[in-house]
C-alpha cells in the first residue's frame, strides 16, 4: 500500500506477514563491498538503478519486524516500486524447502543456518543487464580486480542518483550505473584503464548489441534465461548463473565454473575439496534447491582450510 512521505518521493509499505531478513535478502545485489549504486548497512538499503521509465532511487528499511517500508526518487519512480515485493523476494517460496520431511534431509550446516535465518529470501530484480555487466567482469578474475573495474566505470560514466540535493536522505555519491547505451559508448581506453581485458570487454560489447532482447528474459523462466543467455558468445554456465540468481531469484542456479566454489562446497559437505562434478553431485539431492542450500552454507560460518596457491590479481592496465 501507498503511505505518505516526505516531497518528491514516493513510498510503500510491503508486508512479508512472517518476520523478514531485508541485508540478507538483498545483500546479493551489490557488486563488492563499496558498488557506487548500492549501499546495504546499518539496517538500511540503498539502490539507484534505471527502469524503463528513467532513473530511480531506492531506499528501503524495515518498518516492523514483517514490513518493509519503500521509498522511491526520480523518473522512474513507479516502476522502482512497482518492482519492490519481487525485489524483496516476495514470489521466494521456501515451503518445500522448510517441509520437516525435506528440511530433515538437509547437512547440518545448512539447517543451522536456516534457523538463524529464518526470513532470508532470494531477491529477484528482474533488471538483466545490471546483472550480467558485472558478472563478466567477475570471469577469470579475483572478485578484487573486478569489483575495482566495476566501480571505476560506473563511477565515471553512470549518473548521479535521483533525489540527491540539500537536506535530501540520499546518500551524496550515490550513483546510477550507465544505460544500455552509455555502456556501449565508452571507449576502448577506459576498459583498460579499468582494467577489464579485452576478451571480457568485447563480451560486454556483445550483450549490449542484444539489450532489449535480454531484458525480455526477465519475463520468461530461470532455466529459459540461462539457456538463451548462454547463446551469446562470452556468456557460458557460471556467468548464467551468476545473473538469474539476482534477476530471477533463481533456486537452483549453481554457478559452475567459479574459482573457489566447489572446494568450499566440498568441504562443507564431504570434508574435502571436489571439483564441478563433484560439487554437483553432492547437491543432487537437493535438486531444485541447489542455491538455497549454497546461501545457507555460505550463511553457516563454515570457512574451507585456508592453504594453496591464490588467484594472481591481473592488471590490464599494463599491457
Amino acid at each position: 500500500m501507498m503511505v505518505p512521505t516526505q516531497p518528491g518521493a514516493e513510498s510503500l509499505l510491503w508486508d512479508a506477514g512472517v518476520p523478514y531478513e531485508l541485508a540478507g535478502t538483498v545483500g546479493i545485489i551489490p557488486r563488492g563491498p563499496r558498488d557506487p549504486a548500492a549501499r546495504v548497512a546499518h539496517g538500511t538499503v540503498w539502490f539507484a538503478f534505471n527502469t524503463p521509465s528513467g532513473p530511480a532511487t531506492l531506499h528501503l528499511s524495515m518498518a516492523t519486524t514483517t514490513a518493509v517500508r519503500a521509498t522511491a526518487w526520480g523518473l522512474g519512480t513507479a516502476s522502482a516500486l512497482a518492482g519492490v515485493p519481487a525485489l524483496l523476494g516476495g514470489g521466494d517460496d521456501w515451503s518445500g524447502f522448510d517441509e520437516p520431511g525435506f528440511h530433515a534431509t538437509l547437512p547440518r550446516l545448512a539447517t543451522q543456518a536456516r534457523r538463524r535465518h529464518p526470513g532470508l529470501r532470494l531477491p529477484a530484480t528482474g533488471r538483466m543487464v545490471d546483472a550480467l555487466i558485472p558478472a563478466v567482469l567477475e570471469q577469470k578474475v579475483t572478485a578484487i580486480e573486478a569489483h575495482r573495474g566495476y566501480r571505476y566505470l560506473v563511477a565515471k560514466f553512470g549518473s548521479p542518483a535521483p533525489g540527491i540535493g540539500p537536506g535530501s536522505p540520499v546518500p551524496a555519491d550515490l550513483v546510477v550505473a550507465p544505460t544500455p547505451e552509455q555502456w556501449a559508448r565508452i571507449p576502448s581506453w577506459e576498459w583498460h584503464k579499468a582494467g577489464v581485458g579485452p576478451q571480457r570487454s568485447a563480451t560486454v560489447m556483445r550483450l549490449l548489441r542484444a539489450a532489449s532482447a535480454l531484458e525480455r528474459l526477465a519475463a520468461v523462466d530461470a532455466v529459459e534465461a540461462a539457456a538463451k543467455l548462454q547463446t551469446i558468445p562470452g556468456i557460458g554456465i557460471w556467468t548464467a548463473a551468476e545473473a538469474t540468481q539476482r534477476t530471477h531469484g533463481d533456486a537452483d542456479a549453481v554457478a559452475v565454473g567459479d574459482y573457489h566454489l566447489a572446494k568450499f562446497v566440498g568441504w562443507a559437505l564431504a570434508g574435502k575439496p571436489v571439483d564441478d562434478a563433484g560439487m554437483l553431485a553432492l547437491l543432487e539431492p537437493w535438486l531444485g534447491h541447489r542455491q538455497r542450500v549454497v546461501r545457507m552454507l555460505m550463511l553457516s560460518g563454515f570457512r574451507k582450510p585456508a592453504f594453496g596457491p591464490r588467484m594472481t590479481i591481473q592488471d590490464h592496465r599494463r599491457h
